[in-house]
């Protein structure tokens, strides 16, 4: 008779998060873009009187806050995404000898889930960075993460848009039940900023900056303490044009559309809205089915923080009624859309209100169209 083999368990075991000091409410934002607006519409006044030129429409801050939800946002730079003339942020580049952006907030989000669990650096073994927007190709931020941190053991880039941080946690949970990792070090720096076009009414208003932090390990490693079993993960994607930006090492190639605003964020917002809902519910319910789990059985959603209507009837076709703010708790007013990390800020301020035994999930869903979801149990 062949021994079974009993699957290693994993639970994520500390969060932590890096918010700049930088905010920008929607009321900063809307008089930078009106000025903007009003020069284009002086300076173009001719063409447009002439029907060649379409006349810009200014923006407002109830507009913002009535389509999105969003009210402010973290920036890393505030005065450069501010001033009409600019409208992005100002981050000057650094040495190849000193840490870049991005490392830079990683190891402060690292550091805050090290506290969080109560683990040191000698207890990590991976580093995975994922997110939405890496500054470089090569080398690996997260190799560069993991020298600055003093980790052991090995580190890789993901990049799956808005569901970077759940496929990076499929993989970090990979990681620890195939037994290559007894803790892996998850991170989401995201300066959504830097690709989001100022100039375009429809979109100014969507990204923050931020960056979170999540340890996975072996959950018999562990005290129960404040930690979470992960019940299961379940991902998938499905090609879609509707979020797209094609910036890339290609553009040099095709000299003159580098400065297109395709080389940008740019999104169907409508179609995005239509399609990606009924796809993020029905496969949260299908996956809670797959666990023997109902919606009844959920204590909390960390959805991805892009719309708040959006994620207002994700959570009502879910649980069949629409859900109570403890429910389905949202950061998405304070600190706007910041892509992967969202649904990990949602989680990371709200785990604590959860009792032992206790169900919750997180998801995402983006570009791609790519959707994460991942099944919790408070421990």
């Amino acid at each position: 008779m062949e021994e079974e083999v009993s699957m290693i368990k994993a639970a994520i075991t500390g969060t932590g998060l890096y918010t700049p000091s930088e905010s920008i409410s929607n009321e900063e934002l809307v008089k930078c873009f009106n000025l903007y607006v009003n020069n284009f519409n002086t300076t173009n006044a001719d063409k447009i009187e002439k029907g060649e030129v379409e006349a810009l429409q200014e923006s407002s801050a109830a507009f913002i806050e009535k389509a999105s939800g969003i009210k402010s946002r973290y920036v890393m730079n505030k005065s450069g995404i501010l001033d009409p003339e600019v409208m992005h942020p100002i981050l000057p580049e650094r040495s190849n000898d000193e840490p870049g952006i991005l490392c830079e907030m990683a190891v402060a989000a690292a550091k805050d889930a090290l506290k969080n669990a109560n683990r040191k650096v000698e207890d990590i073994d991976a580093v995975i960075v994922a997110c939405s927007n890496l500054q470089r190709a090569y080398p690996a931020v997260s190799v560069e993460v993991q020298h600055y941190l003093g980790v052991e053991g090995f580190a890789y880039d993901m990049n799956v848009a808005c569901s970077s941080a759940t496929f990076g946690l499929q993989a970090a949970l990979n990681a620890v039940q195939t037994g290559s990792a007894k803790a892996v070090l998850l991170i989401n720096p995201e300066i959504c900023t830097a690709h989001l076009n100022f100039r375009d009414r429809d979109s100014h208003f969507i990204f923050g900056d931020v960056c979170t932090a999540v340890i996975v390990e072996r959950q018999d490693n562990i005290a129960s303490g404040d930690s979470f079993e992960v019940i299961s993960a379940k991902l998938k994607t499905q090609f879609s044009n509707n979020i797209r930006n094609n910036f890339g090492f290609l553009n040099r190639t095709s000299p003159g559309s580098e400065g297109d605003v395709d080389k940008l964020f740019v999104q169907q917002g409508r179609k995005v809205f239509k399609e990606v809902s009924p796809l993020v519910a029905k496969m949260i319910s299908e996956h809670l089915a797959e666990n023997d789990l109902a919606a009844t059985d959920l204590k909390q959603m960390w959805l991805h923080q892009a719309n708040l209507s959006m994620n207002q009837l994700i959570a009502k076709r879910v649980l069949g009624r629409p859900a109570e703010e403890s429910e389905a708790p949202v950061i998405l007013d304070e600190y706007a859309n910041t892509s992967s990390a969202g649904s990990i800020i949602a989680f990371h301020k709200n785990r604590e209100k959860l009792k032992s035994g206790d169900i919750g999930v997180i998801c995402s869903f983006g570009a791609g169209y790519s959707v994460g979801n991942i099944i919790l149990k408070k421990l």
